[in-house]
């Protein structure tokens, strides 16, 4: 039997319909979810958006739920991706949501820091979903009445997502810190954890580093802490446990450092670099092949390439011959998502948005997401995301 070719041009169209149908079956256009809190409320609160997987756009899921305390400033996910945790910082909070299939949290429990140290600023989540990392403005008995040095506490995490007792230092339930602790990371290898702070005294700002153990127990790293100019603001770490990379808010400037024997850091001799005015936070693509961070006074993502051996970053990368995009006003937190590693978005906090952006998994470039910024609730400040369905991403290794 022959077709003309009017009848061969309408089997091909119709195989790609067919073929186009069992595709978008078998792929939801879901990717990611989206969580966000802000703290123009009180309690704070948490929006859930669904991430288009074609495009990055960003579309409300169900209402929001709230944050269980007051002034939610960061947010960290399990590693099975079944728990969303969130720091209360002006209740000085733990909370504990459970996440369904279709993204919807359910609180399950409230921890209040007290012999912990309070006022917590970030945390972070080991990669064995193990232990969770908390940086605490202040150690116990102190407050912005009677400010002291900062505390980080490790909360053992349980099978079920459960926030256990944190672990013991001799006879505190911390490990001290310096003054004004505010961002933290931990290696994806689960070696070590990292925790930036500033002395405006002093004007100088450090990195402290510790050694860490499967049951979180934390030992100083030799040289910590390690210089990180005058108001560390940001830290992240590559996949590959090779790198970190501290944002420093006062001098516009991006640190990197290269880790040395078991989790030592030494600044890279061709370092620091520029940023946007003000970066306050920072990630490493899951590839470990890029870095981008938020800049807050001047409304901005920098992006940079990094060096795979030596671990430096390059400015040269941008979408449209500037080497910064575009964001909402005042973006305090930054965030890949896990899903593909295809899409950035911030958190602006004085215009109440999110600003989406594509990733070109290739060059590293940014081109602004469909149908963005998107509307947020008040004052978002801290970003998580969960995949939707299964995605592979290939790590770089020198």
């Amino acid at each position: 039997m022959k077709f003309n070719k009017i009848g061969q041009v309408f089997l091909v169209s119709a195989i790609a319909l067919i073929l186009a149908t069992t595709f978008t079956a078998c792929n939801p256009v879901t990717i990611d979810y989206l969580f966000v809190a802000g703290y123009k409320q009180s309690p704070g609160q948490i929006q859930t958006f669904q991430v288009d997987r074609v495009s990055g756009a960003l579309s409300v899921v169900g209402s929001t739920v709230s944050s269980g305390g007051v002034k939610p400033v960061s947010e960290a996910v399990s590693t099975d991706f079944k728990h969303l945790y969130v720091a209360n910082q002006g209740d000085s909070t733990l909370v504990e949501f459970s996440i369904s299939a279709g993204g919807q949290l359910s609180s399950v429990k409230s921890v209040s820091l007290s012999s912990e140290g309070n006022t917590p600023v970030a945390i972070a989540m080991n990669a064995a979903g193990t232990l969770l990392y908390v940086a605490n403005l202040y150690q116990p008995g102190c407050s912005s009445m009677s400010p002291c040095a900062g505390a980080l506490a490790v909360f053992p995490i349980s099978a079920d997502g459960t926030i256990s007792a944190a672990v013991a230092n001799g006879g505190l339930s911390y490990f001290p810190v310096g003054v004004n602790p505010t961002a933290l990371t931990a290696l994806a290898d689960g070696s070590a954890v990292y925790v930036t702070s500033f002395d405006p005294t002093a004007g100088l700002g450090h990195v402290y580093g510790f050694t860490a153990t499967s049951a979180g127990a934390l030992s100083q790293l030799a040289g910590s802490p390690y210089a990180a100019g005058v108001k560390p603001s940001g830290i992240a770490s590559d996949p590959t446990s090779r790198f970190v990379y501290a944002t420093d808010f006062s001098q516009n400037q991006l640190i990197a450092y290269s880790i040395i024997d078991k989790g030592v850091l030494r600044p890279l001799i061709n370092g620091p670099f520029r940023t946007g005015s003000q970066p306050t936070a920072i990630q490493v693509d899951p590839r470990g092949r890029f870095i981008y961070l938020s800049n807050s006074l001047d409304n901005t993502v920098s992006a940079y390439a990094i060096e795979i051996a030596t671990g430096t970053p390059s400015a040269a990368v941008n979408a449209t011959g500037s080497a910064y995009n575009i964001t909402g006003t005042q973006p305090v937190a930054i965030l890949i998502d896990p899903g593909f590693g295809r899409y950035v978005y911030t958190a602006n906090l004085l215009d109440n948005s999110l600003s989406g952006f594509q990733l070109n998994p290739s060059t590293g470039t940014l081109a602004p997401a469909q149908n963005g910024p998107f509307p947020s609730i008040g004052e978002p400040s801290a970003l998580a995301m969960v995949p939707h369905g299964n995605h592979s991403i290939q790590i770089n290794q020198p």
